[in-house]
């Protein structure tokens, strides 16, 4: 059976739910690289990081703070390294407030397997944009898909040139929804190739 993968953000439907603030450093500065948790590469992070709750309310198993940085309960970090042990980085964080220990969760590999043609529109930045830096780059993604075939055995990754979509695996999908964790939202990346109606 074709494998599936699905595109895993942070559930902001969920009513009364807490929102949580910019990192900060140990001296409560905010972070000068928030990006380097979400390029899919390791980060080295030089000391201790302090997420804030910027809203009160209720704790999520998986939220995302500031710039979309993934922040999990250690319940969450275990299933990914039980899972995916060479896909990811588990960075402990201090969340204002919170006893159970938190971590921010660091997507490690960068896989190019954007399936253009599959997905409802893409567009890439133009010499017209002003930004030569980014010219032939994504600057939108819709309706993504993916060619799972490019996947190459991954189970957690970031897609090259849209680094903004943390892609799992179905197995890592199953295992969170098994374990009841709260704040998880899914959407099917298969490409039409590899499954039926996806």
């Amino acid at each position: 059976m074709p494998k599936r993968f699905f595109k895993l953000t942070d559930d902001v439907y969920l009513s009364g739910r807490w929102e949580l603030g910019h990192p900060l450093d140990e001296a409560g500065r905010k972070l000068d690289d928030p990006w380097q948790f979400r390029i899919g590469q390791r980060a080295t992070p030089e000391e201790r990081i302090r997420i804030p709750i910027k809203i009160s309310g209720k704790p999520l198993d998986y939220s995302h703070a500031a710039f979309s940085v993934p922040v999990v309960h250690a319940r969450v970090a275990s299933v990914f390294t039980d899972v995916a042990p060479d896909d990811v980085q588990i960075i402990p964080v201090e969340l204002d407030s919170q006893p159970a220990q938190h971590f921010i969760l660091n997507a490690t590999r960068l896989v190019k397997c954007i399936d253009d043609a599959a997905c409802e529109e893409v567009r890439y930045w133009t010499p017209e944009d002003g930004m030569p830096e980014k010219v032939g780059m994504y600057s939108s993604v819709s309706g993504m898909r993916i060619d799972t075939a490019k996947v190459e055995g991954a189970k957690v990754f970031r897609t090259r040139g849209w680094t903004v979509a943390l892609i799992v695996s179905e197995e890592i999908k199953d295992a969170l929804e098994r374990a009841g964790i709260t704040g998880v939202r899914f959407t099917d990346v298969t490409g039409p190739g590899a499954a039926a109606g996806s």
